[in-house]
């Protein structure tokens, strides 16, 4: 056992549901090396986000905070300047800290798919121009800008700013240097961008005109691993953020990794033909939307009984998610030849899920079922010892319990709770319910039908109840309903009365009550 400061490697994808790696039971796709990494920790069989969006949930991973209470409620807006995460800390305890891949913790790459609002602020900020400017791909037309000392608590960072097959940031000139051309790298996000073997159904499923020692995958693979090995030659303690853009749509495995599975042989979704009959009125509107009929590429839409879409959706983020299963292979070879494994703790999850054909929707968005909400995680801490636990666990948790495990005080504010108890005996419980918000600022409503919050509660029983602005709710009994398809609102109004009250409760408990600049 080291003595030394853990070094602390945070593997975190875009979009990938809980039930998309081989750890979780899943006999089709293949994650040898992220199954090593369970193999070696402790798997959350039972971990939900704070919210189902990008920018709320990876602005609660890094600060340990609701979204209410950092102020990040959706894609439309950036975490405060001065924000204090749990990178900040490890950086101020001599660490070396690199972000490498997708951020989003500014909204640079979502502005232009928001409805702006013209009105003026309801608070104005202290910062200098520009300040909310690093993730905008314009400012990298002429080189990446020049970064601050400090991106949020990082030191280092390279980012990969879109998604799909659309190369921006650092991404975009790491991969011309290679050889790269920019008319197959800097495409649009539209019908138009160029490829190979598009599903007829779906503009959003297809083969990308570039190799794939350029795509996304490859330069976070790459660059994480030169971060570690920069930050081992100055015998520096190190935290790298290993940011994966995949497996979020469009979905455009490049090359041989498009062909890893064929659609005739996915399994549909149990609950793919649910008729929705006590879904909330959106879900009914929305699941009438074929993904050929989207508006913008964001929007969440259904399968409209399309299966054969459904497969291939399925079969090519298995393949987006095998290219990162050997890009997380590749870094921890790295971090072996390094002789740095047995001092490394390693985490792996994802912002939050999709619903991939649960229900007959795909996407997310105000989509409150187990698909979005649930995500992947893994701590593997190698003093302790591995093993599975069913407490329930949050994306908020994850910030306090790696300052918990690698001695780091924390900061005034943090709201989730560390993990560490559950990872020393994975029978006992870190917390007793898990709460998750969802807001839809009015500017960006889809019509009426959309409600503007939505609020799940999930107790340590796996009673989950999920109540909406309009008023409109759901309860289901997890342990006994995997799927989701009895809402129990109106068979037990006794269990549903109980949870409104532990939800009442959550909120007030979730009420943010930091001082801001503690006073002595």
């Amino acid at each position: 056992m080291s003595t030394t400061q853990p070094n602390v490697l945070f593997v975190i994808t875009d979009q990938q549901r809980a039930d998309h790696v081989g750890f979780a039971g899943n006999g089709v796709v293949r994650t040898p090396n992220i199954d090593a990494i369970a193999e070696r920790g402790t798997v959350f069989e039972n971990a939900w986000v704070a919210n189902p969006v990008c920018m709320p949930n990876r602005s609660s991973i890094m600060t340990g905070r609701m979204p209410t209470a950092h102020g990040v409620v959706f894609n439309d807006r950036s975490l405060d300047w001065g924000a204090n995460t749990f990178v900040r800390r490890f950086r101020s305890s001599g660490y070396r800290t690199g972000l490498i891949g997708k951020s989003h913790l500014q909204h640079g790459m979502s502005r232009n798919s928001m409805v702006s609002v013209d009105t003026e602020a309801a608070v104005s900020n202290p910062y200098p121009d520009g300040w909310d400017r690093y993730e905008d791909f314009e400012s990298y037309h002429n080189g990446p800008p020049e970064f601050p000392d400090s991106f949020y608590g990082f030191d280092h960072v390279e980012l990969a700013i879109d998604h799909g097959a659309r190369v921006t940031g650092h991404h975009l000139h790491w991969a011309l240097n290679r050889g790269g051309r920019i008319e197959d790298l800097l495409t649009p996000l539209t019908d138009e961008s160029p490829g190979s073997d598009r599903h007829p159904s779906w503009w959003q499923i297809y083969r990308p005109p570039y190799d794939p020692e350029f795509h996304s995958t490859t330069f976070v693979t790459d660059r994480t691993i030169s971060f570690i090995e920069d930050a081992t030659a100055r015998k520096s303690p190190w935290l790298a953020w290993a940011s994966f853009p995949d497996p979020h749509h469009p979905i455009c495995p490049p090359g041989d990794w498009f062909d890893r599975h064929s659609p005739d042989d996915i399994e549909l979704p149990a609950s793919i033909d649910d008729p929705l009959e006590d879904a909330i009125d959106y879900i009914k509107v929305v699941s009438q939307v074929h993904p050929s009929k989207q508006r913008m590429w964001v929007h969440p839409c259904g399968v409209g009984g399309d299966h054969d879409m459904v497969r291939a959706s399925i079969a090519a983020t298995y393949g987006m998610v095998e290219m990162i299963d050997e890009g997380v292979g590749q870094i921890m070879a790295a971090i072996d030849r390094l002789g740095q494994l047995d001092n490394t703790i390693v985490v792996f999850t994802s912002d939050h899920g999709d619903m991939m054909g649960d229900h007959g929707l795909m996407l997310k968005g105000l989509m409150h079922y187990r698909g979005t909400l649930q995500v992947p995680m893994v701590i593997a801490d190698p003093r302790q010892s591995p093993g599975r636990t069913s407490s329930l666990a949050s994306s908020i948790d994850l910030g306090p319990t790696l300052l918990d495990l690698a001695g780091v005080t924390g900061y005034d504010g943090i709201q989730g709770t560390t993990l560490r108890p559950s990872i020393e005996d994975p029978g006992a419980a870190s917390r007793d319910h898990v709460l998750i918000e969802d807001d839809l600022p009015r500017a960006n409503a889809i019509g009426r039908l959309a409600p503007a919050k939505s609020r799940t509660i999930i107790n340590a029983d796996g009673i989950k109840y999920s109540r909406h602005s309009t008023g409109e709710d759901q309860l289901f009994d997890l342990s006994a309903d995997h799927d989701e398809m009895n809402h129990l609102g109106t068979a037990d109004p006794a269990l549903r009365a109980r949870m409104v009250d532990e939800l009442a409760t959550a909120l007030l408990e979730s009420a943010d009550d930091a001082r801001g600049t503690p006073i002595g």
